[in-house]
Protein backbone atom coordinates (compact mmCIF):
# COMPACT_ATOMS: atom_id res chain seq x y z
CA UNK A 1 0.00 0.00 0.00
CA UNK A 2 1.77 3.48 -0.99
CA UNK A 3 2.36 6.10 1.79
CA UNK A 4 0.37 8.91 2.08
CA UNK A 5 2.67 10.50 4.35
CA UNK A 6 4.58 14.11 3.02
CA UNK A 7 8.04 14.75 3.46
CA UNK A 8 9.75 18.04 3.66
CA UNK A 9 11.60 16.78 0.24
CA UNK A 10 8.11 17.61 -0.96
CA UNK A 11 7.17 20.33 -0.03
CA UNK A 12 10.19 22.25 -1.04
CA UNK A 13 9.53 20.52 -4.25
CA UNK A 14 6.64 22.92 -4.05
CA UNK A 15 8.82 26.22 -3.24
CA UNK A 16 8.13 26.03 0.87
CA UNK A 17 10.92 27.54 2.17
CA UNK A 18 13.46 25.94 4.69
CA UNK A 19 12.24 26.10 8.40
CA UNK A 20 9.53 26.58 10.58
CA UNK A 21 6.86 26.64 8.45
CA UNK A 22 7.31 23.11 7.02
CA UNK A 23 7.31 21.28 10.12
CA UNK A 24 3.62 23.39 10.40
CA UNK A 25 2.90 22.41 7.47
CA UNK A 26 3.24 19.04 8.00
CA UNK A 27 1.55 18.39 11.13
CA UNK A 28 -1.60 20.40 9.73
CA UNK A 29 -1.61 17.45 6.90
CA UNK A 30 -0.86 14.71 9.65
CA UNK A 31 -3.59 15.74 11.64
CA UNK A 32 -6.88 17.26 9.20
CA UNK A 33 -5.96 15.34 6.10
CA UNK A 34 -4.79 11.89 7.48
CA UNK A 35 -6.07 9.33 4.93
CA UNK A 36 -5.90 11.60 2.30
CA UNK A 37 -4.01 10.59 -0.76
CA UNK A 38 -1.07 12.54 -1.14
CA UNK A 39 -2.22 14.04 -3.98
CA UNK A 40 -4.97 16.17 -2.74
CA UNK A 41 -2.32 17.18 0.37
CA UNK A 42 0.01 18.07 -2.35
CA UNK A 43 -2.51 20.32 -4.38
CA UNK A 44 -3.73 21.60 -1.31
CA UNK A 45 -0.32 23.39 0.04
CA UNK A 46 -0.05 24.38 -3.84
CA UNK A 47 -2.74 26.31 -3.46
CA UNK A 48 -1.92 27.78 -0.40
CA UNK A 49 2.03 28.84 -1.13
CA UNK A 50 0.35 30.39 -4.27
CA UNK A 51 -2.09 32.96 -2.47
CA UNK A 52 -1.43 32.44 1.25
CA UNK A 53 -3.53 35.73 2.26
CA UNK A 54 -6.66 33.91 0.64
CA UNK A 55 -6.46 31.13 3.15
CA UNK A 56 -5.62 32.71 6.85
CA UNK A 57 -9.71 32.58 7.41
CA UNK A 58 -9.27 28.71 6.49
CA UNK A 59 -10.04 27.19 9.70
CA UNK A 60 -7.56 24.08 9.13
CA UNK A 61 -4.92 25.65 6.76
CA UNK A 62 -4.23 29.13 8.58
CA UNK A 63 -1.36 27.71 10.47
CA UNK A 64 0.34 27.18 7.46
CA UNK A 65 -0.98 30.10 5.64
CA UNK A 66 0.05 32.42 8.63
CA UNK A 67 3.24 30.74 8.71
CA UNK A 68 4.17 31.57 5.03
CA UNK A 69 3.82 35.09 5.33
CA UNK A 70 5.51 36.02 8.86
CA UNK A 71 8.31 33.88 7.20
CA UNK A 72 8.34 36.43 3.55
CA UNK A 73 7.75 39.40 5.72
CA UNK A 74 11.08 38.44 8.46
CA UNK A 75 13.01 36.56 5.78
CA UNK A 76 13.81 34.29 8.99
CA UNK A 77 16.57 37.19 10.92
CA UNK A 78 16.71 36.89 14.20
CA UNK A 79 18.05 39.65 16.18
CA UNK A 80 19.39 39.47 19.66
CA UNK A 81 17.61 40.83 22.51
CA UNK A 82 18.91 44.19 24.05
CA UNK A 83 19.54 43.00 27.20
CA UNK A 84 21.19 39.41 28.61
CA UNK A 85 19.79 37.43 30.81
CA UNK A 86 20.61 36.98 34.45
CA UNK A 87 23.09 33.55 34.41
CA UNK A 88 25.22 32.53 37.57
CA UNK A 89 29.12 32.15 36.70
CA UNK A 90 31.27 29.97 38.88
CA UNK A 91 34.79 30.69 39.69
CA UNK A 92 34.76 33.95 37.63
CA UNK A 93 37.84 34.57 38.79
CA UNK A 94 39.48 32.24 36.51
CA UNK A 95 37.41 32.32 33.39
CA UNK A 96 38.91 34.20 30.67
CA UNK A 97 37.11 37.37 29.25
CA UNK A 98 36.22 35.66 25.78
CA UNK A 99 34.07 33.00 27.51
CA UNK A 100 32.47 35.42 29.46
CA UNK A 101 32.09 37.28 26.38
CA UNK A 102 30.60 34.44 24.25
CA UNK A 103 27.84 33.64 27.30
CA UNK A 104 26.62 37.11 27.42
CA UNK A 105 25.96 36.54 24.03
CA UNK A 106 24.23 33.65 24.40
CA UNK A 107 22.12 35.15 26.98
CA UNK A 108 20.60 37.48 24.61
CA UNK A 109 19.16 34.79 21.95
CA UNK A 110 15.30 34.92 21.70
CA UNK A 111 14.98 31.49 22.38
CA UNK A 112 17.00 31.49 25.26
CA UNK A 113 15.47 31.11 28.97
CA UNK A 114 18.79 30.24 31.56
CA UNK A 115 22.03 30.02 31.80
CA UNK A 116 25.30 29.00 33.77
CA UNK A 117 28.99 29.21 33.24
CA UNK A 118 30.99 26.29 35.06
CA UNK A 119 34.48 26.89 36.95
CA UNK A 120 36.42 24.86 33.96
CA UNK A 121 35.18 27.61 31.03
CA UNK A 122 37.01 28.79 28.61
CA UNK A 123 36.43 30.80 24.57
CA UNK A 124 35.03 27.96 22.36
CA UNK A 125 32.82 28.88 19.12
CA UNK A 126 29.52 30.24 19.89
CA UNK A 127 29.18 28.74 23.32
CA UNK A 128 31.69 28.95 25.56
CA UNK A 129 33.16 25.27 26.75
CA UNK A 130 31.63 24.97 30.28
CA UNK A 131 28.92 26.80 29.19
CA UNK A 132 25.22 26.01 29.69
CA UNK A 133 22.25 27.45 28.11
CA UNK A 134 18.33 26.08 28.30
CA UNK A 135 16.12 27.02 25.17
CA UNK A 136 12.48 27.00 23.83
CA UNK A 137 11.54 24.54 21.68
CA UNK A 138 14.95 24.72 19.61
CA UNK A 139 18.57 22.62 19.39
CA UNK A 140 22.17 24.57 18.53
CA UNK A 141 23.89 22.30 16.31
CA UNK A 142 27.32 24.35 17.82
CA UNK A 143 25.75 25.14 21.14
CA UNK A 144 26.29 21.05 21.28
CA UNK A 145 29.55 20.87 19.52
CA UNK A 146 31.57 19.23 17.12
CA UNK A 147 32.10 15.99 19.25
CA UNK A 148 28.94 14.86 20.40
CA UNK A 149 28.06 13.16 22.78
CA UNK A 150 31.50 13.10 24.00
CA UNK A 151 32.14 11.17 27.88
CA UNK A 152 33.98 10.13 30.87
CA UNK A 153 33.26 6.22 31.61
CA UNK A 154 35.71 4.71 34.55
CA UNK A 155 35.60 1.00 36.00
CA UNK A 156 36.80 -0.75 39.33
CA UNK A 157 38.23 -3.61 39.78
CA UNK A 158 38.28 -6.14 42.90
CA UNK A 159 42.64 -5.99 42.46
CA UNK A 160 45.32 -4.09 44.20
CA UNK A 161 45.95 -0.46 43.02
CA UNK A 162 49.90 -1.33 42.64
CA UNK A 163 51.76 0.46 40.53
CA UNK A 164 55.25 -1.04 40.49
CA UNK A 165 57.90 -1.34 37.87
CA UNK A 166 56.62 -4.56 36.31
CA UNK A 167 52.76 -3.81 37.09
CA UNK A 168 53.27 -0.46 34.97
CA UNK A 169 55.43 -2.18 32.01
CA UNK A 170 51.89 -4.52 32.38
CA UNK A 171 49.62 -2.18 31.77
CA UNK A 172 51.28 -0.15 29.53
CA UNK A 173 51.25 -3.23 27.07
CA UNK A 174 47.43 -3.99 27.96
CA UNK A 175 47.07 -0.08 27.08
CA UNK A 176 48.95 -0.58 23.28
CA UNK A 177 47.01 -3.78 22.84
CA UNK A 178 43.49 -3.00 23.57
CA UNK A 179 43.24 1.08 22.38
CA UNK A 180 43.30 2.70 18.96
CA UNK A 181 43.58 6.08 18.96
CA UNK A 182 43.17 9.30 15.78
CA UNK A 183 43.27 7.61 12.61
CA UNK A 184 44.46 4.05 13.76
CA UNK A 185 41.56 1.26 13.98
CA UNK A 186 41.49 -2.51 15.25
CA UNK A 187 41.85 -4.89 12.04
CA UNK A 188 38.76 -6.72 13.78
CA UNK A 189 36.71 -4.32 14.91
CA UNK A 190 33.80 -5.57 17.20
CA UNK A 191 29.81 -5.41 16.22
CA UNK A 192 27.34 -3.25 18.48
CA UNK A 193 23.71 -3.12 18.15
CA UNK A 194 23.92 0.52 17.81
CA UNK A 195 25.22 0.08 14.00
CA UNK A 196 22.28 -1.64 13.42
CA UNK A 197 20.17 1.35 14.55
CA UNK A 198 17.07 2.49 11.58
CA UNK A 199 18.54 6.22 11.87
CA UNK A 200 21.31 4.82 9.34
CA UNK A 201 19.07 3.80 7.21
CA UNK A 202 16.32 7.01 7.47
CA UNK A 203 18.59 9.97 7.16
CA UNK A 204 20.40 11.08 3.89
CA UNK A 205 23.47 12.40 6.03
CA UNK A 206 23.88 9.38 7.96
CA UNK A 207 24.13 6.77 5.33
CA UNK A 208 27.45 7.32 3.85
CA UNK A 209 28.77 7.68 7.58
CA UNK A 210 27.92 3.80 8.91
CA UNK A 211 30.89 2.32 7.48
CA UNK A 212 33.51 4.80 8.95
CA UNK A 213 31.35 4.70 12.41
CA UNK A 214 31.70 0.29 11.97
CA UNK A 215 35.86 1.24 11.08
CA UNK A 216 35.86 3.34 14.45
CA UNK A 217 34.11 1.71 17.00
CA UNK A 218 36.38 1.14 19.96
CA UNK A 219 38.59 3.77 19.44
CA UNK A 220 39.11 6.91 21.30
CA UNK A 221 39.51 10.62 19.58
CA UNK A 222 42.73 12.37 19.51
CA UNK A 223 43.33 15.92 21.35
CA UNK A 224 42.72 15.56 25.02
CA UNK A 225 41.19 12.01 24.39
CA UNK A 226 42.92 9.12 26.27
CA UNK A 227 42.30 5.81 28.44
CA UNK A 228 44.31 5.27 31.74
CA UNK A 229 44.93 2.72 34.34
CA UNK A 230 45.18 4.32 38.21
CA UNK A 231 43.90 4.58 41.72
CA UNK A 232 40.14 4.80 42.37
CA UNK A 233 39.45 5.57 46.20
CA UNK A 234 36.01 5.55 47.13
CA UNK A 235 35.76 8.05 50.39
CA UNK A 236 31.78 7.59 51.09
CA UNK A 237 30.85 4.86 52.96
CA UNK A 238 27.51 5.41 51.48
CA UNK A 239 28.35 5.17 47.64
CA UNK A 240 25.92 3.98 45.56
CA UNK A 241 28.23 1.18 44.44
CA UNK A 242 27.93 -0.39 47.85
CA UNK A 243 31.54 -0.54 48.03
CA UNK A 244 33.67 0.06 50.52
CA UNK A 245 35.96 2.54 51.37
CA UNK A 246 39.43 2.00 50.26
CA UNK A 247 41.36 2.17 46.88
CA UNK A 248 40.52 -0.32 44.20
CA UNK A 249 42.40 -0.72 40.64
CA UNK A 250 40.49 1.45 37.83
CA UNK A 251 40.34 2.14 34.26
CA UNK A 252 39.08 5.76 33.10
CA UNK A 253 38.35 6.71 29.34
CA UNK A 254 37.52 10.09 27.48
CA UNK A 255 36.43 9.83 24.10
CA UNK A 256 33.29 10.92 21.75
CA UNK A 257 31.44 9.77 18.81
CA UNK A 258 34.52 9.85 16.81
CA UNK A 259 33.82 11.02 12.83
CA UNK A 260 30.25 10.33 13.23
CA UNK A 261 29.59 12.89 15.57
CA UNK A 262 31.71 15.44 13.70
CA UNK A 263 30.19 14.70 10.42
CA UNK A 264 26.59 15.19 12.26
CA UNK A 265 28.01 18.32 13.60
CA UNK A 266 29.11 19.97 10.35
CA UNK A 267 25.92 19.63 8.20
CA UNK A 268 23.73 20.62 11.02
CA UNK A 269 25.50 23.19 11.55
CA UNK A 270 25.62 24.46 7.75
CA UNK A 271 21.94 23.97 7.78
CA UNK A 272 20.91 25.75 11.22
CA UNK A 273 23.45 28.90 9.82
CA UNK A 274 21.24 28.99 6.56
CA UNK A 275 18.08 28.82 7.82
CA UNK A 276 18.19 31.11 10.48
CA UNK A 277 20.02 33.97 10.15
CA UNK A 278 21.44 36.10 13.36
CA UNK A 279 24.30 38.92 14.16
CA UNK A 280 27.56 37.71 13.10
CA UNK A 281 28.60 38.11 16.83
CA UNK A 282 26.50 34.95 17.28
CA UNK A 283 26.06 33.25 14.20
CA UNK A 284 27.79 30.24 15.00
CA UNK A 285 24.97 29.92 17.78
CA UNK A 286 22.54 29.28 14.73
CA UNK A 287 19.26 26.80 16.16
CA UNK A 288 17.12 24.32 13.94
CA UNK A 289 13.71 24.67 15.76
CA UNK A 290 12.18 21.56 16.58
CA UNK A 291 8.87 21.79 15.25
CA UNK A 292 11.01 21.23 11.73
CA UNK A 293 12.08 18.40 9.82
CA UNK A 294 15.87 19.40 10.02
CA UNK A 295 15.06 20.20 14.01
CA UNK A 296 14.07 16.76 14.42
CA UNK A 297 16.68 14.70 12.20
CA UNK A 298 19.45 16.60 13.91
CA UNK A 299 17.73 15.61 17.36
CA UNK A 300 17.75 12.19 16.13
CA UNK A 301 21.33 12.27 15.03
CA UNK A 302 22.85 13.77 18.02
CA UNK A 303 21.12 10.88 20.30
CA UNK A 304 22.91 8.11 17.64
CA UNK A 305 26.05 9.77 17.90
CA UNK A 306 25.90 9.53 21.76
CA UNK A 307 24.36 6.55 22.08
CA UNK A 308 27.64 5.30 19.71
CA UNK A 309 29.93 7.30 21.55
CA UNK A 310 28.81 5.24 24.83
CA UNK A 311 29.08 1.98 22.91
CA UNK A 312 32.69 2.73 22.36
CA UNK A 313 33.81 3.30 25.67
CA UNK A 314 31.97 0.34 26.43
CA UNK A 315 33.96 -2.12 24.35
CA UNK A 316 37.11 -0.27 25.54
CA UNK A 317 36.75 -1.37 28.74
CA UNK A 318 35.44 -4.71 27.71
CA UNK A 319 38.50 -5.54 25.91
CA UNK A 320 40.29 -3.99 28.98
CA UNK A 321 38.65 -6.28 31.31
CA UNK A 322 39.06 -9.15 29.60
CA UNK A 323 42.75 -8.82 29.54
CA UNK A 324 42.90 -8.48 33.02
CA UNK A 325 40.78 -11.45 33.35
CA UNK A 326 38.50 -9.76 36.00
CA UNK A 327 34.88 -8.33 35.85
CA UNK A 328 34.31 -4.99 37.03
CA UNK A 329 32.87 -3.90 40.37
CA UNK A 330 31.53 -0.81 39.19
CA UNK A 331 31.29 1.14 36.48
CA UNK A 332 30.49 5.24 36.00
CA UNK A 333 29.76 7.19 33.42
CA UNK A 334 28.63 10.51 31.77
CA UNK A 335 28.94 12.86 28.85
CA UNK A 336 28.81 16.19 27.83
CA UNK A 337 28.58 18.03 24.38
CA UNK A 338 24.92 17.30 24.08
CA UNK A 339 21.50 18.66 24.44
CA UNK A 340 19.08 16.82 27.12
CA UNK A 341 14.90 18.06 27.33
CA UNK A 342 14.30 18.85 30.76
CA UNK A 343 11.79 20.41 33.29
CA UNK A 344 12.72 23.73 35.01
CA UNK A 345 11.61 23.90 38.28
CA UNK A 346 8.41 25.31 37.16
CA UNK A 347 7.63 22.02 35.14
CA UNK A 348 8.52 23.71 31.94
CA UNK A 349 10.25 22.00 29.04
CA UNK A 350 13.49 23.22 27.93
CA UNK A 351 16.43 21.86 25.81
CA UNK A 352 19.37 22.07 28.24
CA UNK A 353 22.81 22.12 26.11
CA UNK A 354 25.65 21.62 28.09
CA UNK A 355 29.17 22.49 25.83
CA UNK A 356 31.92 21.38 28.37
CA UNK A 357 29.24 20.61 30.69
CA UNK A 358 27.79 17.63 32.92
CA UNK A 359 24.68 16.73 34.27
CA UNK A 360 24.53 17.21 38.25
CA UNK A 361 20.63 17.12 38.61
CA UNK A 362 19.79 15.79 41.96
CA UNK A 363 21.68 12.36 42.63
CA UNK A 364 22.99 11.73 39.35
CA UNK A 365 27.04 10.49 39.18
CA UNK A 366 29.59 11.72 37.41
CA UNK A 367 33.29 11.87 36.58
CA UNK A 368 35.59 15.50 36.98
CA UNK A 369 38.72 14.62 35.35
CA UNK A 370 41.97 16.69 36.29
CA UNK A 371 44.58 16.53 34.12
CA UNK A 372 47.44 13.45 34.05
CA UNK A 373 49.27 14.35 36.59
CA UNK A 374 46.40 15.35 38.91
CA UNK A 375 43.07 13.81 40.58
CA UNK A 376 40.05 13.15 39.00
CA UNK A 377 36.26 13.14 41.23
CA UNK A 378 34.05 10.46 41.17
CA UNK A 379 30.85 13.28 41.83
CA UNK A 380 27.26 12.91 42.77
CA UNK A 381 25.23 15.92 41.71
CA UNK A 382 22.88 18.06 44.08
CA UNK A 383 20.58 19.42 41.69
CA UNK A 384 20.94 23.30 41.42
CA UNK A 385 18.49 25.04 39.47
CA UNK A 386 21.12 27.88 39.57
CA UNK A 387 23.26 26.15 37.51
CA UNK A 388 21.02 24.24 35.37
CA UNK A 389 21.53 21.05 37.53
CA UNK A 390 25.12 20.88 35.83
CA UNK A 391 28.93 21.09 36.71
CA UNK A 392 32.10 21.33 35.19
CA UNK A 393 33.19 18.71 32.81
CA UNK A 394 36.84 18.61 33.76
CA UNK A 395 39.78 21.15 35.20
CA UNK A 396 39.77 23.50 31.94
CA UNK A 397 42.59 24.94 29.64
CA UNK A 398 44.60 27.79 30.69
CA UNK A 399 46.82 27.54 27.88
CA UNK A 400 46.06 27.37 24.40
CA UNK A 401 47.70 24.21 22.07
CA UNK A 402 49.91 26.99 20.40
CA UNK A 403 50.99 28.47 23.28
CA UNK A 404 51.85 25.05 24.89
CA UNK A 405 53.84 24.40 22.27
CA UNK A 406 56.11 27.63 22.34
CA UNK A 407 56.29 28.54 25.88
CA UNK A 408 56.61 24.54 27.51
CA UNK A 409 60.04 22.62 27.31
CA UNK A 410 59.95 18.54 27.39
CA UNK A 411 61.99 18.37 29.81
CA UNK A 412 60.29 20.40 32.00
CA UNK A 413 57.25 18.39 31.29
CA UNK A 414 58.91 15.18 31.88
CA UNK A 415 60.33 15.93 35.27
CA UNK A 416 56.82 17.09 36.18
CA UNK A 417 55.63 13.64 35.40
CA UNK A 418 57.96 11.60 37.06
CA UNK A 419 57.21 13.59 40.17
CA UNK A 420 53.49 12.64 39.93
CA UNK A 421 54.91 8.89 39.39
CA UNK A 422 52.45 9.14 36.01
CA UNK A 423 53.82 7.36 32.82
CA UNK A 424 52.62 8.38 29.57
CA UNK A 425 52.15 6.94 25.95
CA UNK A 426 51.67 9.12 23.11
CA UNK A 427 51.11 12.79 24.07
CA UNK A 428 52.63 16.09 23.20
CA UNK A 429 53.33 19.47 24.82
CA UNK A 430 50.03 20.46 24.06
CA UNK A 431 48.60 18.22 26.65
CA UNK A 432 50.97 18.50 29.31
CA UNK A 433 49.57 18.87 33.03
CA UNK A 434 50.59 22.65 33.04
CA UNK A 435 47.99 23.84 30.33
CA UNK A 436 44.85 22.92 32.70
CA UNK A 437 43.31 24.83 35.68
CA UNK A 438 43.84 23.63 38.88
CA UNK A 439 41.40 21.12 39.79
CA UNK A 440 40.95 21.96 43.36
CA UNK A 441 40.70 24.90 42.80
CA UNK A 442 37.80 23.86 40.15
CA UNK A 443 35.81 21.84 42.65
CA UNK A 444 36.24 24.42 45.30
CA UNK A 445 33.90 26.83 43.22
CA UNK A 446 31.02 23.95 42.73
CA UNK A 447 31.05 22.62 46.34
CA UNK A 448 26.77 23.96 45.61
CA UNK A 449 27.05 21.30 42.82
CA UNK A 450 28.13 18.33 43.66
CA UNK A 451 29.41 16.10 46.60
CA UNK A 452 32.48 13.96 45.93
CA UNK A 453 32.39 10.16 46.55
CA UNK A 454 35.82 9.07 45.42
CA UNK A 455 38.77 10.27 43.45
CA UNK A 456 41.17 8.82 40.49
CA UNK A 457 44.53 9.30 40.45
CA UNK A 458 45.81 8.30 36.89
CA UNK A 459 49.19 6.29 37.04
CA UNK A 460 49.74 4.57 33.36
CA UNK A 461 47.93 7.32 30.48
CA UNK A 462 47.56 6.76 27.31
CA UNK A 463 46.47 9.35 24.02
CA UNK A 464 47.03 10.00 20.47
CA UNK A 465 50.31 10.15 19.09
CA UNK A 466 54.06 8.87 19.38
CA UNK A 467 55.74 11.16 21.67
CA UNK A 468 56.76 10.19 25.17
CA UNK A 469 56.79 12.60 28.31
CA UNK A 470 58.40 10.11 30.28
CA UNK A 471 59.87 6.11 29.76
CA UNK A 472 59.39 4.65 33.30
CA UNK A 473 60.16 1.16 32.05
Amino acid sequence: MATTKLTGKELRGLGYPEGKVIGIALKVMEAHYKGKSKKLKLELLQRVIENPAFHVKNELLAPIAKSLIIKTEHNDVHDLNTHRLDYNIYGADGIEPGAINQMEIAMKLPITRKGALMPDAHQGYGLPIGGVLAVENAVIPYGVGVDIGCRMCMTLYDLPAVFDYHKVHDFRKMLEDNTRFGNASFRRPKDHEVLERKEFGEINVLKALKDRAYAQIGTSGGGNHFVEFGVGEILDKNNEFRLPVGKYLSVLSHSGSRGLGANIARHYTRLAMDMCKLPSQAKNLAWLDLDTEEGQEYWLAMNLAGDYASACHHQIHERIAATLGEKPLAMVENHHNFAWKEQDENGKELIVHRKGATPAGEGVLGIIPGSMASPGFIVRGKGDHNAVNSASHGAGRVMSRTRAKQSLSRDEVRKHLKKAGVSVIGSDLDEAPQVYKDIHRVMQNQTDLVDVVGTFTPKVVRMCGERRFAEMD
